[in-house]
């Protein structure tokens, strides 16, 4: 049986979703490694970047040439 999700979880979902909407693909794949408490959004199939930038705010933003292919958030659990 599935685990249950909370009404304040989906309620916290169906605000982000307008946050998601504005990211500049419409298809990503998700993965987060609850351990290291990182979560990683992929814009294109998970694949190797050739470059990254790492922004103040502890995302890394990860490139392939010149195209952005996804995100690595640090620390995702702390963030509202």
């Amino acid at each position: 049986m599935a685990t249950p999700v909370s009404e304040e979880t989906l309620n916290e979902t169906m605000m982000a979703v307008s946050h998601i909407l504005k990211l500049p693909e419409k298809k990503m794949w998700i993965d987060y490694d609850k351990e290291a408490d990182v979560l990683y959004i992929s814009f294109k199939r998970p694949q190797k970047a050739t470059d990254s930038e790492m922004l103040k705010n502890g995302i890394l933003l990860r490139y392939k040439d010149d195209e952005l292919i996804g995100m690595t958030i640090m620390d995702a659990s702390k963030r509202h």
